[in-house]
């Protein structure tokens, strides 16, 4: 009976010793190409042998993690992101040195023995019985190679790993088994290939082109006879044999490396002696990983391109298969983000809004027509230091954007002029539009009508008691008034404009419908994102025609082939008469109404201002027959009041949309379009009903305009909330919000943005 050691388990020694018994009883031939029956180990069990016939044919060419790399529409590298950071190269471009320092301190008689090196069992058994315990080890290369496919296998799953690893009998066996297989079918030079490019060599660095550029700068091609030497000695103990935080260790094990190598006859001793006697000499390039790397601001962006992987059934049919993919990486992901409009859009905010201002910006480029997100950024920097955040404030929460969206205020104005127009109503439409005035008892909906249960009755004002009408539509855009548009909206009912904007994309920022309530429908009390507002405006410029936002144009894997990308989806949302009138009527809000501080030079274009109740929102939505863009600035919290104020080192005693978002609009797309034809838009002539046109003083365009302001609307804040959202606590933590209610804007002459 073998002896047992004082903690019941046989030795290492005594544990080789009965393997080796147990192979010879069994039949196995000593030069390594059979094993024991499973049976005569007492090992039939799963997780050992069991199906040791069915050897996977991932150890031929095993699905290695690599770095992925995200590119924008021109091919220049925005960002490179990786759970394992890896670049598989060939063996003819890894320095000879390289390959044969890591055979030299690993397995020297590599090339003589197959799977198993029986005189290597006996040597390391000779020399631990002498040691009086585990001095040796007599693993193979390729049973290495093996056990690192294992562990490579088991992800970042601490029980798989643990499991990849465990030292038992079972294991060993079946690491052999695998082994023999492997070396049958791949060969020596391919099985020290695919070894060196899975290892791992410490500082994140996972292979041997990795770890030459994390530790040298340099391609693993180019190694000196030193640095491969030193990277096949961190092999062993990445931790203890650190080069970087402890060159001492690292460059005995150097020295180590270097000897071995001459007593195998790779090198002279005369060689390895002078490279023994130069110091260690790294370049080390820190790791980059992540989002947080992408240059022009575009780490927004590019976290928006992983949650369009992690979520669109295109990349693999359950979340589970989509992120195996992702972490896998090797994948080269060409975007559809335009350099020129990224740099642009990051200069304008620069620009206007600063990092640690107490409000944040968040702007939106988006291509009429293809659905292409041309530019992405805002104020807050991505990452986790102070006044950085990882929201994106330009996308809807499932795809890491803010809780609700934000409040668009009159922004949203053209949806329900768009669904009038398209149900019938004349460009000359003319109401009455008091200065203020309760919204009406009862507005029809596409179910039960909505009744003004308020007490007091729920309640619009506009901004100035001038804005009194009768005005007709024209003039009612320009000055964003507000009681001119609840009249439409009792005209018309609620459910056009909910059927607009289902056709327009539009949803808030939780990607839940918008509630029907003249509010949300009329004044835009509800939150959504600015990359919304972009591709639903884009629908203007395109004539009527909308297309879902897309982010991605290719996806190659690491062998070259392609995967499948999601595509754009373009539906006629309105007739193009109806798109061509929309646009006319905010030409004039950018040529003469409240968004004159963004209107663009030598160029057709227009837009709307917005700005929410108590100022805790401004917008400016605008395009151009080419492109569409979103302009939010905000607390995120929702809990900043934009009055004597100062952003971007300006002070504003109050914020309007066309104040502070209109500027940043018209920067960020004068830098976006520079260079680019500038189409016209479809118009359409809009007389004006109400007014001889002679006679109209040109000078009233300029005067005190209305904005967005009054007692809350239905489904807004009554008298006594103590936050914007009813119901609901507003923790600074939390980003955005809905169901705001009223709207205010200018109140003192100039150009004004409700």
């Amino acid at each position: 009976m073998p002896k047992k050691r004082s903690g019941g388990g046989l030795s290492t020694t005594q544990q080789a010793a009965k393997f080796l018994g147990v192979a010879a009883l069994s039949g196995v031939v000593l030069a390594g190409i059979a094993l024991p029956a499973a049976g005569a180990l007492g090992l039939a069990t799963k997780g050992t042998v069991e199906g040791f016939d069915e050897i996977p044919a991932n150890l031929k060419t095993p699905p290695l993690s690599q770095r992925t790399t995200i590119l924008d529409s021109k091919g220049g590298t925005i960002a490179s992101v990786y759970s394992r950071d890896r670049t598989v190269v060939p063996l003819k471009d890894i320095s000879p040195y390289m390959q044969q320092a890591i055979v030299a301190i690993e397995d020297a008689r590599f090339y003589k023995h197959g799977a198993i090196d029986l005189k290597g069992i006996l040597r390391a058994l000779n020399r631990n019985v002498q040691a009086g315990g585990t001095a040796q080890g007599a693993s193979t290369l390729t049973q290495q190679y093996v056990k690192n496919v294992f562990v490579e296998e088991a992800g970042d799953d601490p029980d798989k790993v643990a499991q990849a690893t465990q030292q038992t009998m079972g294991r060993k066996i079946q690491e052999l088994k695998y082994a023999i297989q492997v070396e049958e079918e791949l060969g020596k030079k391919k099985i020290l290939e695919n070894y060196l490019n899975i290892t791992f060599f410490g500082q994140q660095a996972y292979g041997i082109e990795a770890a030459s550029q994390r530790y040298f700068s340099k391609r693993a091609k180019d190694l000196t006879l030193e640095e491969a030497a030193l990277l096949a000695g961190v092999v062993q103990s990445p931790s203890r044999y650190d080069p970087v935080n402890d060159a001492a260790e690292a460059t005995k094990r150097r020295n180590t490396v270097l000897q071995r190598m001459a007593d195998v006859g790779n090198i002279s001793q005369a060689e390895a002696d002078k490279a023994k006697a130069n110091p260690i000499k790294l370049k080390v390039k820190k790791p980059q990983n992540g989002c947080i790397t992408a240059v022009n601001g575009a780490g927004f962006f590019c976290d928006y391109v992983r949650h369009v992987f992690l979520n669109d059934p295109v990349f693999g049919k359950t979340k589970e298969d989509r992120a195996k993919i992702w972490n896998q990486g090797g994948l080269t992901i060409k975007t559809t983000l335009d350099p020129q409009s990224q740099q642009s859009v990051q200069t304008s905010i620069k620009s206007h809004v600063y990092k640690k201002d107490k409000v944040a910006t968040a702007v939106t480029l988006v291509q009429p027509g293809t659905g292409r997100i041309m530019g992405m950024g805002q104020s807050k920097p991505y990452g986790f230091g102070p006044d950085e955040t990882q929201y994106n404030y330009s996308v809807n929460k499932s795809m890491g954007g803010s809780n609700y969206g934000f409040p668009t205020g009159s922004t949203f104005k053209p949806f329900l002029a768009a669904a009038a127009i398209e149900g019938g109503k004349p460009a000359t439409q003319v109401y009455s539009s008091p200065y203020d005035m309760d919204y009406p008892d009862t507005v029809q909906s596409c179910g039960k009508p909505w009744v003004n249960d308020g007490v007091p009755k729920y309640h619009v004002e506009n901004e100035s008691e001038s804005e009194k009408g009768p005005y007709a539509l024209r003039e009612a855009m320009e000055m964003s008034v507000n009681t001119y548009f609840v009249q439409m909206l009792q005209d018309i009912g609620m459910c056009p404009v909910s059927k607009m904007t289902d056709k327009l994309g539009v949803v808030q920022g939780d990607g839940t419908k918008l509630p029907q309530n003249p509010s949300t429908l009329t004044l835009g009390s509800n939150g959504l994102s600015p990359l919304t507002m972009a591709s639903a405006y884009a629908a203007f410029a395109n004539r009527g025609t909308y297309c879902t936002p897309v982010a991605v144009l290719s996806v190659k894997k690491a062998d070259g082939s392609s995967l499948p990308v999601p595509r754009t989806s373009c539906s006629q949302a309105m007739s193009q008469t109806t798109a061509d009138t929309i646009n006319t009527l905010l030409r004039g809000v950018v040529d003469s109404g409240t968004g004159q501080e963004a209107g663009l030079q030598s160029r057709d274009n227009a837009g709307k201002t917005g700005t929410t109740d108590a100022r805790k929102n401004a917008w400016f939505v605008g395009y151009t027959p080419n492109m569409s863009g979103a302009v939010w600035v905000g607390s995120p919290s929702q809990s900043v009041e934009m009055e004597r104020i100062t952003i971007g080192g300006v002070y504003q005693d109050k914020v309007y949309g066309g104040q502070v978002p209109g500027p940043i609009w018209r920067d960020a797309m004068t830098g976006a379009l520079a260079g680019v034809a500038a189409p016209p838009f479809n118009t359409v002539h809009i007389p004006d009903p109400a007014k001889d046109e002679d006679d109209e003083d040109e000078d009233d365009r300029d005067r005190d305009r209305g904005g967005d302001r009054g007692r809350p609307g239905p489904g807004g804040k009554k008298p006594g909330d103590k936050t914007p959202f009813p119901g609901i606590t507003i923790s600074p933590d939390l980003i955005g919000g809905n169901n705001g209610g009223g709207h205010r804007g200018r109140t003192n002459g100039g150009t004004q943005g409700p």
